[in-house]
């Protein structure tokens, strides 16, 4: 994988474990993966359910507990589960057809 992707992905992996403790706002992580985004070689439907996601997560951010359909732990693994099928994506993508 292009060192740039890679670079990108783990400073996307670095917001998420911030926002997880606390240290970042919904916002902040919203933000910041938008860029991130932005700066990757992935196709068309990656940032939409991305995107998608994020709008999730910055709603879950209006509610102070947790409910059913907003719950900002099942958001955060969401973009967990998202940061990994990217991943995996990019690495396809760098890999030379056999």
């Amino acid at each position: 994988m292009m060192n740039h992707a890679a670079t990108t992905l783990e400073n996307m992996t670095q917001a998420l474990l911030q926002c997880q403790r606390g240290d970042a706002s919904t916002a902040q992580l919203a933000s910041s993966w938008r860029l991130g985004t932005a700066q990757l070689p992935l196709p068309a439907r990656y940032v939409q359910v991305l995107h998608d996601l994020l709008d999730r997560m910055e709603s879950s951010a209006l509610f102070t507990e947790e409910s059913c359909s907003f719950s900002q732990k099942d958001q955060l693994q969401a973009l967990q589960t998202w940061l990994e099928k990217a991943h995996q994506q990019l690495l396809r993508q760098a890999t030379p057809a056999p």
